[in-house]
This record gives C-alpha cells, structure tokens and sequence, in this order.
C-alpha cells in the first residue's frame, strides 16, 4: 500500500514538472530573438563588403572610421572622433556610451598629437583604448588615424 502511495506521488509530480517544463519550452518558442540592424552599406553593391554601423542587443559596433584628406594627425584625429560620434549619436547611443576604442596609427610618432584631440572626447568616464601603429602600407585610404569602437544604447 506504501509502495503503491509513493508510485502514486512520483507520477504526480512528474507530471507537474512535465507541465511546467512544456510551459517553459512554450514561453522559449515565444520569445523574440533580437535582430541585427545594419547602417551605412554601400546600397549599390548586391552583397555590401561590410557596414559602417551595426545594432545588436542593445549595443552598436562602429566601423573603422579614417580621414581621406590633407592634413596633420590632429586634423586627422578631430575629424574621425567626429565621424564616430554621428554614427553613434544615429544609431541611439553616444560618445559617452562608448565601451571600447580601437587606435590605429599610420605613424607611432604621432602618439601624442592623437592623444591631444582625443583627450575629453568621451566625457569624464573615458573608454578602454587600444592603440597600434599599423605596418607596411599604414592605414587604408592614406588616413594618419583610424578608429572603431563598441558603446552601448
């Protein structure tokens, strides 16, 4: 009689436990999955090589940004910073939202002049940085500087 009780309350239970297991597999197929946005392709390309800009759950990852002109690497430095900030501030988010910061340099000696322009750009709380003076052949585009970065929304 005690054998048939416990029998009894284990398929109970286990059939609870299947129920509230179904209800969660049924809330899982329910959820929506985030989806990726993608800004500033090259709309004339049938399959663009990559995007200026991506959202992702909450964040946006900036592409590359360079400076294509004449100038010195502090022209340089202002004009990509600028460039950064426009795409972020178009996809949600800001120059103070900015998590990380990739630096490339054309030229390690101008280190400090970049370090001048960047210097407050993104608020009191500045991002993790990373900084590389790229080899042979520099950066893209004859740009003295380019710079990428993650920041959330």
């Amino acid at each position: 009689m005690q054998t048939q009780r416990r029998s009894a309350l284990k398929k109970i239970v286990a059939a609870v436990a299947g129920t509230i297991g179904l209800g969660f597999l049924a809330n899982a197929e329910k959820t929506i999955r985030p989806k990726k946005e993608v800004f500033n392709t090259e709309p004339d390309q049938e399959t663009p090589l990559f995007s200026g800009a991506t959202k992702f759950n909450g964040m946006v990852f900036i592409a590359g940004k360079g400076a294509h002109f004449e100038g010195d690497i502090k022209a340089h430095t202002d004009h990509v910073l600028k460039k950064l900030e426009k795409e972020l501030i178009n996809a949600g988010s800001s120059m103070e939202k900015v998590l990380k910061v990739g630096v490339f340099l054309n030229d390690i000696e101008d280190y400090k002049g970049m370090n001048e322009v960047y210097k407050g750009r993104f608020g009191k709380n500045p991002p993790v940085r990373t900084t590389v003076a790229v080899a042979k052949g520099g950066v893209p585009g004859d740009s003295l500087v380019e710079m990428d970065c993650i920041a959330y929304i």
